[in-house]
């Protein structure tokens, strides 16, 4: 197997290509921002990000937070968290948020996470996986007679996935749950991601030599 090897300028490159990547996202409608345009964006963008930024987690109200969302995380639609309406200019004041998907052609009109069994959503009742299902509405089958998407699942928490639902907050409703921020970041959709564990389950984070989240990460000021 032949071996690629970059000297140190090329590795530069291509640390500050993810950087850009994960400031950016897809606000450069895929042609990539001069140098000027970047700092620009940097400068206008970034502040109000930090301000606005949303918390997306995965959980039975009022107990354990058993998924924390970032920029990957797949939707109900299939689609993944960063391809959704993730900010906000000035966060609108009604409950809940929805975070519509951005992709071209989608009707899902609200950001759902669906559990997963190692890399598979889990199944219907009806057998069928999400993508079988519509993504608008509540959910119909489009394989059977399935009114909508509802899945036996039983997530390790203990609590069936029924008894879940997807959370959208401000950095203020979050503190006031008693909920980690994590430090300040300029990254776009970084969702419910606030430390070094929040890509493990929540039951895991329990377990887990790395703590609680609130232990690894300062909150943040805003």
């Amino acid at each position: 197997m032949e071996r690629i090897s970059l000297d140190q300028s090329a590795l530069k490159a291509v640390d500050e290509y993810c950087e850009y990547r994960r400031i950016v996202g897809d606000d450069d409608g895929g042609t990539l921002f001069t140098p000027q345009q970047y700092e620009e964006y940097k400068r206008t963008q970034v502040p109000r990000r930090m301000q606005t930024r949303l918390y997306v987690s995965f959980g039975v109200p009022g107990g354990l937070e058993c998924k924390l969302i970032g920029p990957e995380t797949s939707c109900f639609c299939t689609h993944r968290y960063k391809q959704h309406q993730t900010e906000y200019e000035d966060v609108p004041a009604e409950r809940p948020l929805l975070l519509g998907c951005r992709v071209r052609g989608c009707r899902c009109s609200q950001y759902q996470y669906v559990p997963h069994m190692g890399s598979r959503p889990v199944r219907c009742r009806c057998k069928h996986l999400p993508q079988d299902h519509s993504e608008a509405g509540a959910h119909v089958c489009t394989k059977c007679s399935c009114p909508g998407f509802s899945s036996p699942f039983v997530c390790g928490c203990g609590q069936p996935s029924s008894a879940h639902q997807t959370l959208v907050e401000t950095a203020v409703e979050r503190q006031a749950r008693g909920r980690p921020l994590g430090w300040d970041v300029p990254y776009a959709a970084m969702g419910g991601l606030t430390g070094f564990s929040s890509l493990m389950d929540g039951y895991l984070r329990l377990n887990s030599d790395a703590g609680q989240d609130s232990q690894e990460a300062q909150p943040t000021s805003s």
